[in-house]
């Protein structure tokens, strides 16, 4: 026996359509935005009416419900969401009521059906007073920002920002669309009429397609999104990058190349260096496209490994000496590394994973360019489609992930970071990025193709921000990069102690969103010195975008700029159909900039590396990131749709860090979520379940033997049971409120007593975005979740009254203060 559920009441009807969700926003995409409205007709083919009557008939729904269906589905092509609320007339002449309709994978006449039921039962419910209703749900009485009026028998009300309704005129029908000319121009405006009447042509010609994977958009729409927004054409030379540094070598062999301290080798002593190491490496049997690891620190030295690698037909794979040993025999071993070139003083966690790889040797790099050798260029022929360097990155499945770039991706790259940042002959580039950051490379390179110089500053000055600027103003730097936490470090700095950056040019931001306060603050303190915005993937050999910038944008945000030479970017859905213009879409890669994949690693490679559905034979990489498309041709970054994130510039996933704490004895479950605000101090905690709390130090121990440390979370909290969501799964946003509320421990203990203490507690909490009612007078420092980069921010805020070895050696918040009354004693 069935049983059939009453029908709704009109109160429960309404509250299930109130409760569900806003209205849904049309897309912002004017230039020259004006009060007033304006109208774009499109007349409805006499066919196409026929058509439209005829299915409407045989399905059993009215024609309004098919032009429903297809303003749903336009709405969810705008806005990339397949749920979607809009107003529509139901009963002509009658005010819009709240309609929602979810625009879920079916067919087209599966989707009419469904608007024609929502309007069935819009007509049944809308005598229920809605006011009353709103005021008990707490729901305000905004006007919806799209509305539907199929019989076009009533003027668009003051705040609809797109009436879209239908009228008869001269035997014909036509679609009209009122809109707001403070939203849209009239080219997008025209540009949604031909998406209403493309669905309603779609539906007609095969009602029982799947219309997801169907586009509203034109050919000459899509012709422009494919053509007109990718990269300008730039003629690339038919060498490499190392055949070009030779030509420099034998243009001005003397002139200087590299710095680094008080050491410079010129263009003919880094060359003769680096040819020594090729020849010791296709000596040591390197083959062509063979893994060679550098394991040094950033150095003259290292330097010359990179290029002897290139010159020897080989790939360039960084490692970071202070790696723990697992981490780095699981990029040897993923790579098939047989080879590593290391500088002396780097290599204790080498020796240990070498001994457990027994397959790979080890050469020093000062020893082969000091005892002399084959000085010759060593002349292998190399492709533009062979391997030039693998980064690893991160990887969810707690396996970090190695991504493959060519030669010709990188020489693209290089040439886009000379061209957009105006890098010349005598021009000096600051590398200051750690070797494991993909932006390390051109940092090293870029002046080099230009014949300009590299000035490698120290790690010990870059945290010292004082030294750091004095080293770029005494180095004569005109281009440096930044990553927008560590500018926000720089400014403060500035802010406080003004000071003329003479030779500085411009300045590459990269790596974290940049927010359009620090774009502002920048421009207060260097108006004369360029920003640029860099936007890109390792996978896709780096940068992509630049937006450079002489002024604070007008835009809301700080755009990511359009795609450099060579390469070109789409927005696309799920089916990789681009996404109508101004709507948010996956943001994906295609040209030269493409890498191969992951090194020895299909699953992954498959996954993220496809063919380009429009460029037969290239390859299309999809990185997880969403954006649109600005008015002006610009790229605007919307954010991520998965549990990777950004922590000083450094990509991470949350899974590889999660899986490692999983690993850990006494460790049931564990979940890992970043707190603290974008650039001051983001860093990660990490929540987990057992039999009984754990040692916070022996649980960071334990996963820095595996985890670089900027993926170590700065603490530790144990909970009896991780909190759930209704369907099971850990509930993170209950996780993230609870790390928004606390540090390292959950209750502060004894409180900070002397002025000394009170006012260190107060810098603490600005420093590290939290409150200082949140310290206790013994809590430690860097156990809060301080990290290298905050404790420069401390040194600033407090005007240099302690140094970064003060804070190291008294780290603990009444130390610190005792030593501060210390020095203030008479």
């Amino acid at each position: 026996m069935t049983t059939t559920m009453p029908p709704r009441t009109d109160a429960q009807y309404w509250r299930e359509v109130l409760t569900a969700g806003g209205a849904t926003p049309v897309p912002r995409w004017t230039r020259a935005p004006a009060p007033g409205t304006a109208l774009v007709e499109a007349v409805i083919p006499a066919a196409l009416d026929a058509e439209l009557a005829a299915l409407a008939a045989s399905t059993g729904v009215s024609p309004a419900s098919l032009l429903l269906a297809a303003h749903a589905k336009v709405l969810a092509a705008l806005t990339g969401e397949p749920a979607v609320m809009t107003g529509y007339v139901a009963v002509a002449g009658t005010g819009p009521l709240p309609c929602r309709l979810t625009v879920a994978p079916s067919s087209w006449r599966t989707l009419a059906l469904l608007a024609d039921r929502t309007a069935s039962q819009l007509r049944a419910h809308r005598d229920f007073p809605l006011d009353g209703l709103r005021r008990e749900l707490g729901a305000a009485a905004a006007t919806p920002e799209t509305v539907l009026d199929p019989a076009g028998s009533r003027e668009p009300d003051p705040g609809t920002v797109l009436h879209v309704s239908v009228a008869p005129r001269d035997a014909r029908s036509v679609l009209r669309l009122r809109y707001r000319t403070d939203v849209l121009d009239q080219e997008c405006a025209a540009r949604i009429a031909g998406y209403h009447l493309a669905a309603l042509r779609l539906t007609v010609a095969g009602p029982d397609m799947e219309h997801g994977q169907q586009s509203l958009l034109s050919g000459e729409e899509l012709s422009y999104q494919l053509d007109a927004l990718a990269g300008p054409h730039r003629d690339l030379p038919d060498q490499r990058f190392h055949e070009l540094f030779e030509q420099r070598v034998r243009t001005h062999p003397d002139r200087v190349a590299a710095v680094h301290g008080d050491r410079e080798w010129t263009y003919r002593e880094l060359n003769v260096r680096a040819n020594r190491l090729a020849h010791a490496l296709t000596g040591a049997g390197l083959e062509r496209q063979g893994v060679v690891g550098v394991v040094a620190e950033r150095s003259l030295g290292w330097l010359a490994a990179v290029l002897a690698i290139l010159k020897a037909g080989g790939v360039y794979l960084p490692v970071e000496p202070r790696f723990p040993a697992g981490r780095i025999v699981s990029m040897l071993s993923r790579a098939h590394c047989r080879l590593v070139l290391a500088e002396s003083g780097s290599t204790a966690s080498l020796d240990r994973a070498v001994a457990a790889l027994p397959d790979v040797r080890a050469l020093s790099v000062g020893r082969v360019c000091e005892e002399g050798g084959e000085d010759r260029d060593p002349g292998i022929a190399v492709s533009s489609h062979d391997l030039a360097y693998v980064y690893f990155t991160s990887g969810s499945t707690g396996e970090p992930k190695g991504a493959m770039c060519e030669h010709g991706g990188m020489l693209n790259h290089l040439y886009a970071k000379t061209d957009d940042l105006g890098i010349g002959e005598g021009d000096v580039v600051a590398q200051t990025a750690p070797q494991c950051f993909d932006i390390s490379l051109w940092q090293l390179l870029s002046p080099l193709l230009a014949g300009g110089r590299t000035l490698l500053i120290g790690q010990e000055a870059v945290l010292d921000v004082r030294q750091y600027l004095d080293t770029v103003a005494g180095g004569r730097v005109c281009v440096l990069q930044m990553v927008p936490s560590y500018l926000d470090v720089v400014l403060s700095f500035l802010e406080q102690h003004p000071r003329e950056l003479p030779f500085l040019r411009c300045v590459s931001v990269t790596g974290e969103a940049l927010r359009k306060d620090l774009v502002r603050r920048w421009f207060a303190v260097a108006p004369g010195i360029a920003l640029v915005n860099s936007y890109g993937l390792t996978e896709t050999s780096d940068d992509t975008n630049h937006a450079v910038l002489h002024r604070v944008p007008e835009t809301a945000g700080v755009p990511l700029g359009r795609p450099v030479g060579n390469v070109r970017v789409y927005l696309v859905d799920e089916h990789l159909t681009p996404v109508p213009l101004g709507a948010p879409g996956a943001i994906a890669f295609s040209g030269i900039c493409v890498g191969r994949g992951y090194i020895n690693d299909p699953e992954r490679t498959l996954a993220a590396f496809l063919p380009d559905p429009f460029r037969p034979g290239e390859r299309l990489h999809l990185g997880g990131d969403y954006g649109r498309w600005l008015p002006d041709g610009q790229l605007e970054f919307l954010g991520r749709r998965d549990s990777q994130v950004k922590i000083r510039g450094f990509r991470i996933e949350i899974g590889e860090i999660e899986n490692a704490l999983l690993r850990v004895p006494g460790v049931s479950d564990g979940a890992v979520v970043v707190t603290g605000p974008p650039g001051n101090g983001r860093h990660l905690l990490a929540y987990y379940s057992g039999a009984g709390p754990l040692p916070a130090g022996a649980l960071g121990d334990r996963l820095g033997e595996t985890l670089p440390a900027y993926m170590v979370p700065s603490a530790f909290h144990w909970l009896r049971a991780l909190p759930l969501t209704g369907n099971g799964k850990t509930d993170r946003t209950e996780l993230t409120l609870r790390a928004s509320q606390s540090t390292a421990s959950d209750e502060p203990g004894d409180p900070p007593r002397t002025p000394t203490e009170l006012r260190l507690a107060a810098v603490w909490a600005d420093v590290l975005g939290v409150t200082a009612d949140r310290f206790g007078r013994r809590d430690h420092f860097f156990d809060r979740g301080g990290t290298s980069l905050s404790a420069v921010r401390l040194v600033i805020a407090l005007d240099r009254e302690i140094s970064l070895g003060d804070l190291r050696t008294h780290p603990v918040l009444t130390d610190l203060a005792d030593l501060l009354d210390e020095r203030s004693a008479p």
